[in-house]
């Protein structure tokens, strides 16, 4: 007889039938992680958002909007990846939070848009109350760096479908930004300078041709020291994604801004053309930085093109924001006093009739 049958039968004083519980939910397992998620939410509050956590919707005080002529509300949502299952191998569930808030709230500043709130959606294959609150925790403390508030979520355990240590995160955001300060390719002119905000290290995109490389193809352990690292390999890989968020709104307000484009998926030269108008071009020469050592260790480890390595993964840069040419001494000012490695990477220049992109030339630096 198993367990589950000796738990449940009459003799143990308990029902013979099926429940949630038998089925693998844990109701008061959920609840308690509710519990000890509510401060660090708290810690995200802003003054529009009303109620506190475990009502069926969060809610956001509109009137707040009334301040703006035509206010454009932008949305994203996004996830992380693979490299949750990195944070589950390592037992590290807080830093994943800040991928998440980065992924979804850098996608909203990049039309100029001041990030207003977001939520969470963390699925599990069984609910351990620590580590959900320790999620929720990484993305209360994204969402601070973001400016904006967490204004509710949903925990789902799904038994059978995950493992017993397996999950997964996703969230979405919105926020608002004047019409006419709206940001955009039509913006964008000849001349313009495109400047690189560094980025933290990996970020959240790449990481199936990352453990590839190194864990299926050169057997390498999360546990390892990297010598270029200065630490493990794990504690690379996990490094956080930085939030931009509340650094280009400053860019915003003190200087003139064209347009921003988030490195992610499709790496640098793909998300840039994504904002470039027709008959322009940006050109990025790669000799004005050097990537991470960790760029470095992928490439060569598992002899990954450099086209295919720069349309994985962001090279070094997580941000772009692009400023009329007399602008970029300020903007570069702006972003050195909120501690923002940042530099001149390129231009805008005209190209022939309908032809749009970017392109990145030289070799970087070393």
């Amino acid at each position: 007889m198993s367990s589950v049958s000796d738990q449940s039968s009459p003799a143990a004083g308990r029902p013979s039938g099926a429940s949630y519980a038998v089925a693998g939910v844990d109701i008061e397992a959920g609840d308690r992680a509710v519990e000890l998620m509510k401060e660090w939410v708290r810690k995200t509050q802003r003054p529009e958002v009303l109620g506190g956590l475990g009502g069926f919707a969060g809610l956001f005080d509109a009137s707040a909007l009334k301040r703006y002529e035509r206010p454009l509300l932008a949305s994203a949502t996004d996830g992380v990846g693979t490299k949750v299952d990195l944070a589950r191998q390592l037992g590290v569930y807080d830093s994943i939070g800040h991928d998440l808030v980065a992924m979804v709230m850098d996608d909203i500043v990049v039309c100029g848009a001041e990030p207003l709130f977001m939520t969470d959606y963390i699925c599990v294959g069984k609910v351990h109350p620590e580590r959900v609150a320790a999620i929720v925790k990484g993305i209360a403390e994204g969402c601070v760096l973001a400016g904006c508030a967490l204004v509710g979520g949903e925990t789902a355990e799904h038994p059978g479908l995950l493992g017993p240590d397996d999950f997964d995160v996703a969230g979405a955001g919105t926020g608002v930004v004047e019409a006419d300060r709206l940001l955009g390719a039509d913006r964008i002119r000849s001349g313009d300078a495109v400047i690189a905000m560094a980025a933290s290290g990996l970020h959240s995109n790449g990481y199936s041709l990352v453990r590839h490389v190194l864990f299926e193809r050169a057997s390498l352990s999360l546990d390892q020291h990297i010598e270029e690292f200065g630490r493990s390999l794990g504690e690379e890989l996990l490094e956080p994604t930085k939030i931009y968020s509340l650094d280009c709104l400053a860019l915003t307000r003190t200087t003139e801004v064209h347009a921003f484009s988030h490195i992610t998926g499709g790496g640098l030269a793909a998300n840039l053309a994504r904002v470039i108008p027709d008959g322009l071009h940006a050109i990025v020469d790669r000799e004005t930085w050097t990537p991470a050592p960790v760029f470095d260790l992928v490439g060569r480890t598992g002899e990954v093109e450099r086209l295919e390595l720069e349309r994985t993964l962001n090279m070094g840069v997580g941000m772009i924001a692009i400023v009329p040419e007399e602008s970029a001494d300020a903007a570069l000012a702006t972003l050195g006093d909120r501690g923002v490695d940042a530099w001149i990477a390129g231009e805008i220049t005209e190209r022939g009739e309908h032809t749009t992109g970017a392109a990145l030339i030289g070799d970087y630096a070393s």
